[in-house]
């Protein structure tokens, strides 16, 4: 409980009788008994008010998932890469305009040439890029 073993809690309980006394320890162990009633009164009289506070939600939370001994960064690091790279994945296999993998076409299929829209066009030789002071 607190880190005693029963052969140290027996050489405390001796050492509380030889100085308290016979005569006193029988009040000091009513009165440690009250304190422990009222702690525990206590602590049920908290779970009820926070249950009728919060309703039956409390009962659903996952408090092993809010501990924070299972902290581990290099986890939490690796799933966090881990779904960014499976999103990108993802949105690359959804998007017709991105080649999956290289197939042989057949000769009469039209052959496509993707076009960029008008802002994205190649710059003429000489051509300064367009520069927007408001955006730097």
């Amino acid at each position: 409980m607190f880190g005693i073993n029963g052969s140290e809690f027996i050489i405390l309980a001796l050492l509380a009788v030889l100085i308290l006394g016979p005569d006193k320890l029988p009040g000091y162990a009513q009165q440690l008994a009250q304190l422990v009633k009222n702690v525990r009164r206590m602590a049920n009289g908290a779970k009820e008010q926070l249950r009728e506070e919060v309703g039956d939600e409390i009962t659903e939370i996952e408090w092993r998932k809010l501990d924070p001994r299972q902290y581990d960064p290099r986890r939490i690091i690796k799933e966090a890469l881990l779904d960014d790279f499976e999103d990108a994945a993802r949105a690359a296999k959804e998007s017709p305009s991105v080649p999956t993998a290289r197939k042989s076409i057949p000769s009469s299929t039209p052959a496509v040439t993707p076009t960029l829209p008008a802002a994205a066009q190649r710059l003429e030789a000489g051509e300064r890029a367009p520069f927007d002071l408001d955006a730097t």
